[in-house]
């Protein structure tokens, strides 16, 4: 029972921490439930349990081709046009502005994007034999294997995949969640009906799917400690109504309580949970 794996558990357990059965909890199940879902999207997009590092893979179909091919084409698949109007010095003028859809839809439970790999062949050494780096490539193993060595022949392979991430720029992506758009600023006409997309992106883990989050030591203090706050917001109302027999109801204290409670967790989550920025890694 101490052990959360609902949402309706969960509640329960933070309401035992803020004194119930013994006290009553003055907070309606609409308000609750809200809390709950603002506690469970910051645990998603802040903590580092809340996400998992994955990598989807999708086949390109030549309706993608098709739609973020964009002007040049024999047709205007995939071109959003936008018309404004404006009075300029007295003479209406329009402008008229003209976007590729050159996106994929991506599930919404993905929150961020790091990198997108096309894996089309291109980024290898024997894709192909006429290329350059495929002629380089029979010379280093006729050479090496046969003169010098397994030993200097990894490091040419090296040195030549080296030449091949300097000469090859990556995709220039950008990722935006309201949206659960990926754009991708690259020629699709370059791109062929069978290639693959890998992309290496972040996913919310749903707690109704994986029911340990419902009980992560994090998520229990910050919903207990919204809860509170939200309890003593209620009560500041009733601030200097006494109830029978003298009591009465400090909303304020609790509510500041519950205030200061969720900044040292906050706190926390900057310094202890949150995942470092890509620049500092490693």
């Amino acid at each position: 029972m101490a052990q959360p794996s609902s949402r309706s558990t969960l509640i329960d357990y933070c309401k035992r921490q803020l004194g119930a059965p013994l006290l009553e909890i003055n907070i309606a199940d609409e308000q609750t439930e809200d809390l709950l879902d603002d506690a469970i999207q910051y645990f998603q997009e802040r903590h580092f349990n809340g996400v998992i590092q994955t990598f989807l893979k999708y086949k390109v179909r030549q309706v993608d081709i098709d739609r973020a091919r964009g002007r040049g084409a024999a047709d205007q698949v995939g071109i959003v046009t936008t018309t404004t109007s404006a009075t300029i010095v007295g003479v209406s003028t329009t402008f008229t502005f003209e976007e590729d859809s050159n996106y994929l839809e991506m599930p919404s439970s993905v929150i961020g994007v790091n990198k997108l790999f096309h894996f089309d062949g291109s980024n290898t050494v024997t894709n192909n034999m006429f290329s350059v780096k495929y002629q380089l490539f029979l010379n280093d193993v006729a050479f090496n294997l046969g003169y010098a060595g397994i030993l200097n022949y990894a490091m040419t392979k090296r040195y030549l995949e080296d030449i091949n991430f300097a000469l090859t720029t990556e995709k220039q992506i950008r990722f935006n969640q309201r949206q659960d758009r990926l754009y991708m600023d690259m020629d699709f006409a370059s791109m062929t009906v069978g290639d693959f997309l890998v992309i290496d992106c972040f996913r919310i883990i749903d707690p109704d799917d994986h029911t340990g989050v419902y009980n992560d030591y994090f998520l229990k203090r910050y919903l207990t400690a919204l809860m509170k706050r939200q309890w003593g917001q209620n009560l500041i109302k009733f601030q200097g109504v006494k109830l029978p027999g003298g009591v009465e109801l400090n909303g304020r204290q609790i509510y500041d309580d519950g205030q200061r409670e969720l900044d040292i967790i906050r706190e926390q989550m900057t310094n202890t949970y949150e995942l470092p920025p890509l620049d500092f890694i490693g």
